[in-house]
């Protein structure tokens, strides 16, 4: 017995020594590989970036305010985008957004942390801040979405007011679009439905935020891509954040936001995984000049990236207590 366990421990020995360069090089290749995806970051010394999609100034400025405060990437960029979910002259996002074809006003909203947490809600009426209740989803229920009255009723429970989110502007103009209830997209730089965010705070973690009321006039019930983890927004803290605006249905058939993430993953830059994501939806969709698209996106490392359909969508970017506007490239020029 002791000479065959002898026998059997000198087997496993000999095992573990032929195999161990492998595993070392295995190790290696692992943390090579690693390095080139996640870009080293010391905590502590991170200058933080808040980024969203349109021209929102007042909401980036916000979310990059919070963040210079040392509030955490998440809560920074639900402030942010609160600004325009409360901004009544903001009719494709929150309290003023223009309604369904009956006149009701729902919103769609998802928020996603450094963690891999994620939340969601879709169809909600008669509450403004959905970013805020979407978070409230992901730490105080089992779940990631919630949706129509099962949403509204636990916003009552956590405290949110019930609100008319149907201005007058908002009426108005849908009463003018009733007289000949036909839906085309409008191509032009103001044809969004969505402010998407994402924020990286002080101690280099990412984290986003989208909140839409969703295409003007749509069908009811309708839901877009704003609300759908891995479509309007995704986060890998490990890699980068990725949020998109436009046509939600075509952002939706190719996962964007997570497509772009995994490009990201691959080694490409936020640029390139932007106009990657951007040429998989004209490769598939021959009338793509009928819509717009647009992407942005920020890796680990504070590098950012955009890029859409047509000319026209731009983003802003809060770093360094400066928030400046900028164009993004597009497939088409015109």
């Amino acid at each position: 017995m002791r000479r065959r366990l002898f026998i059997k421990k000198t087997s496993l020995t000999s095992l573990k020594l032929s195999l161990g360069p492998l595993l070392i090089n295995g190790a290696d290749l692992v943390a090579k590989h690693t390095h080139k995806t996640t870009p080293m970051i010391q905590k502590n010394t991170v200058k933080p970036i808040a980024i969203c999609t349109w021209q929102f100034p007042n909401a980036s400025a916000k979310a990059g305010l919070e963040l210079s405060k040392g509030l955490n990437a998440l809560d920074a960029a639900i402030a942010g985008v609160a600004v325009e979910e409360e901004n009544l002259k903001n009719t494709t996002v929150g309290k003023g957004g223009a309604p369904d074809r009956q006149g009701q006003v729902t919103l769609d909203a998802s928020i996603m942390d450094s963690q891999g947490n994620c939340g969601a809600v879709v169809y909600v009426k008669n509450i403004t801040n959905v970013a805020a209740l979407a978070k409230k989803v992901m730490t105080d229920t089992p779940h990631v979405m919630l949706a129509g009255e099962g949403a509204e009723e636990f916003a009552y429970a956590q405290g949110f007011e019930k609100e008319n989110l149907l201005t007058e502007a908002s009426k108005s103009a849908w009463q003018i679009w009733m007289k000949s209830p036909e839906y085309k997209p409008i191509i032009n730089i103001e044809n969004h439905d969505t402010i998407g965010m994402l924020c990286r705070d002080q101690n280099g973690d990412l984290a986003g935020a989208c909140t839409t009321s969703g295409l003007s006039y749509k069908m009811k019930g309708r839901v877009g891509d704003s609300a759908i983890i891995g479509s309007g927004l995704f986060i890998d803290n490990r890699i980068g954040g990725a949020v998109a605006t436009g046509l939600g249905e075509e952002v939706m058939k190719t996962v964007g936001s997570f497509l772009i993430v995994e490009l990201m993953r691959g080694g490409k830059s936020p640029q390139e995984a932007c106009e990657l994501a951007v040429q998989r939806i004209t490769e598939s969709n021959p009338n793509y000049s009928n819509f717009q698209i647009a992407y942005i996106a920020m890796n680990k490392a504070g590098e950012i990236g955009s890029y859409c359909i047509h000319s026209g969508f731009g983003y802003m970017v809060h770093q360094n207590g400066t928030n400046v506007h900028k164009l993004s490239a597009s497939a088409l020029k015109s």
